[in-house]
């Protein structure tokens, strides 16, 4: 850069001492600092002293939190806790009517272009930075009396989270909830970047579940996931599982193209499935990069986003036309670090706990309690993502999965065995989507792929109004007769083979009662009721299997 570089002690005319933990703390680095030009006391005491007037300070602080997350011993952790680094920050900083403080990398490029700009910085700017470097330096002090605290096994006496604003939002959930914005912690990255599109709030909230859940399901399984949330709740989730000849009709696939999915795309083919009225204009989640198969069955779909850990470029160009070029494409940073506590304000109050980091896996699923302990390698997968995918359902919620997907989320529900009721209705529905004469609607030409969805829910239903009915009626090129109650009985009693799964224990053995009519074959579930002897002997009535995992999975 062509600058005369001097050593600090040939400046001060002192020497560095005490393994170098005195340099910079001297008058004529603090007093170069703190003078306030014009000023003509200080004048005169600078020119006195010897102290030449230093208008900018660019530093990093010794990176006391990394070396504590590396679990360093306690005198590499205090070796670490910067003295004079924050002290020329915070003398910079106060006097920012003349000088600069620059305490971060990301701002150097204004910084540079300013002073090319301007021929030195502005007020402005040197205010800004002044902010952000006291806020830098609350969060440091913060960060080292926590942890010193924590090892004498007392409270930290204060919490100081900084943030960084990143980008604003048009609103947050409702359009009255102005500003709104997405800020990160200080001196930390997003967990995503935005490759196309603007995300909205939900949105966001949406793809941070999503991609928690398919992450995790990945993790667990060994097998491509996928997600429709809409929300914060997934409509559907789902693992690589090759499709029946039944559900490719059933989805609008044929077996052919279905055999030649790559796993992901196959996985969100099952995941939007699952219940594609719910995930009518879904955010999606994928483990896996995504490829041309995955993004071309999206392009067909009413769909808001994605997010995935990476895209090939095909994949890229065709999701970046969707919606006019407003799809939103989330990519997720590697490796990425959420911290061990999170923290939510809620009306005034700041609630802080630890992360719900337990990954379901099948070390849970070996308690089975009932007298059937077969638990076969397909149940004991339908059993993680049925746990998984309710770990990330707004609580309290109850998931039914078969082979390998969820068939069927009740969520947010204050009965549990209402999320039973619910999550069950949306069973029959699935399973009723593959009845004869569902398949064999015919349809006008010209009918949207989602009212096609839809109206085939309707027919399952079957509860129209007049004035529906006849709407409902023009969508088919001959109108099909009705799907009797008798008949749609008849076709479930042929469901089997389903799990379920209770982010809490059941409490009574309703839940139990109503998970036999929709193909229940095994339960898992946290245990720890009082009644769950009941429980379990519900289960030995009907036959089925039933794991306790010890772990609740309440999500709010």
């Amino acid at each position: 850069a062509g600058l005369t570089v001097i050593d600090v002690s040939d400046y001060t005319g002192s020497a560095e001492c005490l393994d170098g933990r005195v340099k910079t703390l001297h008058p004529k680095v603090h007093g170069g600092l703190l003078g306030v030009r014009g000023h003509p006391k200080h004048e005169k005491e600078m020119e006195e002293h010897g102290i030449g007037k230093i208008d900018m300070t660019i530093l990093n602080l010794y990176p006391f939190e990394a070396t504590v997350a590396k679990g360093a011993e306690f005198e590499r952790c205090i070796e670490n806790i910067d003295i004079g680094g924050p002290s020329m920050l915070r003398s910079t900083a106060k006097n920012h009517a003349f000088t600069t403080i620059v305490t971060s990398p990301d701002q150097y490029e204004e910084v540079q272009k300013v002073m090319e700009e301007k021929g030195g910085t502005t007020l402005a700017l040197r205010k800004r930075f002044a902010a952000r470097a006291f806020s830098l330096s609350a969060a440091y002090d913060s960060a080292i009396a926590s942890w010193l605290t924590g090892q004498l096994g007392e409270e930290s006496p204060v919490v100081a989270r900084v943030y960084k604003p990143e980008f604003p939002l048009k609103y947050g959930c409702n359009p009255q909830q102005k500003p709104a914005a997405i800020a990160s912690v200080l001196n930390s990255k997003l967990p995503f970047s935005v490759l196309n599109g603007v995300p909205g709030y939900i949105n966001l909230l949406d793809a941070a579940n999503a991609w928690q859940l398919v992450k995790e399901l990945r993790e667990a399984t060994g097998l491509a996931a996928a997600s429709s949330f809409k929300h914060v709740s997934p409509a559907g989730a789902a693992v690589a599982v090759p499709l029946t000849d039944v559900e490719c009709a059933a989805y609008e696939v044929t077996p052919d193209a279905a055999a030649k999915l790559t796993p992901v795309a196959l996985a969100y083919l099952r995941a939007r499935n699952a219940d594609p009225m719910c995930s009518f204009g879904d955010f999606a989640a994928v483990s896996d990069k995504v490829d041309e198969d995955t993004a071309l069955i999206l392009k067909k779909e009413v769909s808001d986003g994605i997010v995935a850990p990476s895209y090939t470029p095909a994949a890229l160009e065709i999701l970046k036309k969707k919606k006019g070029g407003k799809f939103i494409i989330l990519e997720a940073a590697p490796g990425y670090d959420p911290g061990s506590i999170e923290y939510r304000e809620v009306y005034g109050m700041t609630f802080s706990q630890k992360r719900n980091d337990v990954v379901i896996t099948k070390e849970h699923m070996k308690e089975a309690v009932t007298a059937n302990k077969d638990l076969s390698e397909g149940t004991v997968r339908d059993m993680i993502v049925a746990s998984i995918c309710i770990k990330y359902t707004q609580s309290n919620s109850v998931g039914f999965a078969k082979d390998g997907m969820m068939v069927g989320v009740g969520a947010g529900q204050q009965s549990r065995v209402d999320c039973v009721k619910l999550a069950g209705r949306k069973v029959c529905t699935w399973y009723l989507r593959q009845h004869p004469k569902v398949l064999a609607l015919e349809f006008k030409e010209g009918v949207k792929r989602q009212d096609r969805v839809n109206a085939r829910v309707r027919y399952i239903e079957g509860d129209f109004t007049p004035e529906e009915k006849v709407r409902w009626e023009a969508q088919f090129a001959t109108v099909p007769e009705p799907l009797t109650q008798a008949e749609k009985d008849e076709f479930m009693k042929a469901a089997s083979g389903v799990t379920v799964s209770s982010d809490a224990f059941f409490p009574f053995r309703d839940s139990i009662d109503h998970a036999s009519k929709v193909g229940v074959s095994s339960v898992v579930q946290p245990g720890g009721s009082v009644q769950d002897a009941q429980v379990t002997s519900a289960c030995d009535e009907y036959g089925m299997s039933m794991v306790f995992t010890g772990v609740r999975l309440f999500h709010h």
